[in-house]
């Protein structure tokens, strides 16, 4: 597999990320990956990120890791979630503009904050074929938002969740639709140190039989 680094517009900014491409044969299914919060050292080399993409790649899926606006090289400042939105869609018309990517067979992941932004953006667009949530911390109107989209989508979360307790999580996604999966790792946190290959296998599983790789 191959990392290329890569630059792409937002509107007047422009962003930067990580495109991982397998060594198969393309066309490729891809994955936006999006990273935690930006205020609190959230970037798109956090080992969650990064091994989400790398598990993914090694599993024939192309995987786009990039960094939110404001944050090292990306432009732009901090958007409290809002106009980050725009860095999802961005990311998204960057990816399916690439010669070697499947146009067909979208997929959207995040991390916490990451997994807040993509949420409207999965609901409104309609390639987004399979939706990953990893420590999803949500107010409850976005998970009502989420109870809007019906495709595949997973969610993984700590057992010891600091921010989004496994009892709260459990009783807000029986508000959401089939198809569903969630994962409580066991005696993992928020932040899933020594935790972050068992939490890119279950993604990347799911996105492998998902896309039907």
């Amino acid at each position: 597999m191959t990392e290329n680094p890569v630059k792409f517009p937002c509107g007047d900014i422009t962003l930067e990320g990580i495109f991982h491409l397998p060594d198969d044969k393309s066309p490729f299914p891809v994955v936006i990956m999006c990273h935690p919060h930006p205020l609190y050292g959230g970037d798109m080399y956090h080992p969650i990120v990064y091994d989400v993409c790398e598990e993914l790649a090694r599993n024939s899926i192309a995987a786009l890791r990039y960094n939110f606006r404001g944050v090292e090289g990306s432009g732009g400042t901090y958007g409290e979630g809002i106009t980050e939105q725009e860095d999802v869609r961005a990311a998204i018309a960057f990816a399916l503009s690439q010669p070697n990517i499947d146009k067909n067979r979208l997929g959207l992941a995040g991390y916490s904050f990451g997994a807040s932004t993509i949420v409207p953006v999965a609901v409104n667009d309609t390639r987004v074929n399979l939706l990953a949530l990893i420590s999803p911390v949500f107010e409850p109107a976005l998970w009502n938002i989420l109870s809007q989209y019906q495709k595949p989508k997973i969610i993984v979360a700590g057992e010891d969740d600091q921010y989004a307790p496994s009892s709260y999580l459990e009783k807000m996604i029986k508000k959401l639709p089939q198809p569903l999966q969630y994962h409580i790792i066991k005696n993992a946190d928020h932040f899933w140190d020594g935790y972050e290959t068992e939490v890119a296998r279950k993604v990347s599983d799911f996105f492998v039989k998902g896309f039907k790789v």
